[in-house]
């Protein structure tokens, strides 16, 4: 059994009044209706510090990415390969990407990101980082649990009978039709992780696929209901500490049961919340008994066709003409073709009875289904959209069926690539673990 420590830090990162939220492409901030944050838990005394950073920002890319993760290793003393920072995904958020923002400068097009306003998001967390080191907790188990969420995720990849991207079911979508259509392929499960100083639980990190929005472009700032749901779960229990990542939802959202109507944000918020109760009812923990970190570096590289070109981007960012959204999109693509070879880190936190896989982009479902099928013995818990550079990460299949995801894909199909580097990161199923996570040992509920 490993004796460890962690810290737990937390940082304000609601951007000011008429900043621009989801890169540019909808209503500026104008308000807010409860904070962003910035939640993380620093783990210590079982080799070089290990941070896991859950932003509720819409993404963070490229360059943006990179520089969070250095600075939070320079804070916890450690190394970049061991900080995982992802977004949550919310859209009444930002989106960080520098060079893309510089790109948009120069061209004079409408900002995507006050970079003043992201270093003071930096420095925020860094220090509240820095803080938390002084007041470390002892951990020496690992807890796991898992309940079912109703009711929230549906697929919005919705396919006609020759296998073609029919509808698109959005995060609100208002046609009853569109609604009424089966649920499709989902991760029903709710997974919560959560570290322990023997009977006493110190930290629950909770992770879930879907997109987490009820509503959205009214320039009022929210966590929306997966923030929301965390905050509920934290007051309910505020010596445990709470975090919430989100999985590979990148096919996966609300639609079939949310209309947008502004109640539904409080009964998505629940049922999210129920799901995090469940799992913590059921949760069973073991000794910790490593916590390694391995990386890949996966190069994903670029597409052909002519709307990915440099040339073509370059050209339609130069134009005053065309919409800012249009724009600022153009300079999305610049940046990542502009990143040298197109790599991105994959990284997986072995637990040993539990694992975490950070991936990077709009991954769809199908590969937190993958991953956990590849480790039916470990408790696997995913979190996407870590590296948002290149945009949507769908399957290989997606790109022949259409739809809107594989148009917001920056990199060609890499399904085999993926697959090969998660299943090597996770490892060949232990011959010496045979029983499956829930029937580990039952500690505190």
């Amino acid at each position: 059994m490993l004796n460890c420590h962690v810290g737990t830090f937390v940082a304000d990162i609601s951007p000011p009044l008429g900043h621009p939220l989801c890169g540019g492409g909808i209503e500026p901030v104008r308000g807010q209706d409860d904070p962003l944050e910035a939640v993380g838990i620093v783990l210590l005394g079982c080799g070089a510090p290990v941070v896991l950073c859950a932003l509720d920002w819409c993404e963070i890319r490229n360059d943006a990415y990179l520089k969070w993760r250095q600075v939070l290793a320079e804070a916890a003393h450690t190394t970049i390969e061991r900080v995982h920072v992802h977004a949550v995904h919310q859209h009444n958020a930002p989106i960080a990407d520098i060079e893309a923002e510089k790109i948009i400068q120069i061209n004079n097009a409408s900002p995507s990101l006050d970079l003043k306003y992201f270093d003071q998001c930096l420095l925020k967390t860094a220090e509240a980082l820095k803080a938390c080191l002084a007041k470390t907790k002892k951990i020496n188990r690992v807890g796991t649990g898992y309940g079912n969420v109703n009711k929230v995720a549906s697929n919005r990849r919705i396919l006609d009978s020759d296998g073609k991207v029919k509808y698109t079911r959005t995060s609100a979508t208002k046609s009853k039709e569109i609604r009424d259509f089966p649920e499709g392929l989902i991760d029903p499960i709710l997974r919560t992780l959560s570290f322990w100083m023997g009977e006493k639980p110190v930290v629950a990190i909770h992770y879930y696929a879907t997109h987490p929005m009820s509503y959205y472009g009214d320039g009022m700032v929210s966590s929306d209901f997966c923030g929301l749901a965390r905050r509920k779960r934290q007051a309910d229990s505020p010596s445990v500490f709470q975090m919430y990542f989100t999985g590979c939802a990148g096919n996966i959202t609300a639609g079939k049961y949310n209309d947008g109507s502004k109640e539904n944000r409080a009964i998505l918020r629940d049922r999210i919340y129920l799901g995090m109760t469940d799992a913590w009812k059921v949760t069973y923990t073991s000794p910790i008994t490593k916590m390694e970190v391995r990386v890949e570096q996966v190069k994903l590289g670029k597409r052909n066709e002519k709307e990915f070109s440099l040339e073509e981007n370059l050209k339609l960012v130069a134009d005053s003409k065309e919409t800012k959204v249009k724009r600022n999109i153009a300079a999305l693509k610049l940046a990542w073709l502009q990143r040298r070879e197109q790599t991105v880190n994959i990284s997986c936190l072995d637990l040993g009875v539990a694992s975490i896989l950070n991936l990077p982009g709009e991954a769809f479902v199908e590969y937190q289904l993958a991953a956990q099928e590849m480790r039916p013995d470990l408790f696997v818990c995913v979190a996407s959209y870590g590296d948002g550079g290149p945009g949507y990460i769908p399957t290989d299949k997606a790109f022949v069926e259409g739809g809107y995801e594989p148009t917001g894909a920056f990199a060609p199909p890499n399904e085999g690539l993926l697959i090969s580097t998660i299943s090597k990161l996770l490892g060949p199923k232990a011959p010496q673990i045979t029983i499956p996570f829930k029937r580990f040992k039952k500690k505190n509920k």
